[in-house]
């Protein structure tokens, strides 16, 4: 009998991400490489596992991610947000601590847009009175 996976996407600014949990070793695989592979800095790789951590699924779970879009950061973000999100899916008891740590919460928070007439979104050209 194979093991059940649960299915879940999250996004962070232009990145969106999928994720696979099943029951395992604890393995993270992220875009077919390990997860310390594609996230080399320690802080990207604290923000992905913290939804594993706050659940304690940590080394019981196999995770399998496919992540595209946006930078390091915001593919991290999003790749949390899967991860919370398939955790409650495998457990519905996962809800409030994940809740309470804020990692369902999908963070909504884009670059704004550069406007006509303007330097950036807020920086104007400069004035000059004479």
């Amino acid at each position: 009998m194979a093991a059940a996976t649960h299915y879940a996407t999250g996004k962070r600014k232009n990145a969106i991400a999928r994720a696979w949990i099943s029951a395992g070793a604890g393995d993270m695989t992220v875009n077919t490489k390990p997860l310390e592979e594609y996230f080399p800095r320690p802080t990207l790789r604290t923000l992905v596992l913290s939804p594993v951590e706050v659940s304690g699924m940590m080394g019981k779970c196999n995770v399998l991610a496919t992540v595209r879009g946006g930078g390091t950061t915001g593919q991290a973000g999003a790749l949390r947000h899967a991860i919370a999100k398939a955790l409650i899916d495998l457990n519905p008891a996962f809800r409030e601590a994940l809740k309470k740590e804020g990692f369902l919460t999908r963070d909504s928070r884009v670059k704004e847009r550069k406007k006509y007439g303007q330097k950036g979104a807020r920086k104007r050209f400069q004035y000059s009175k004479r």
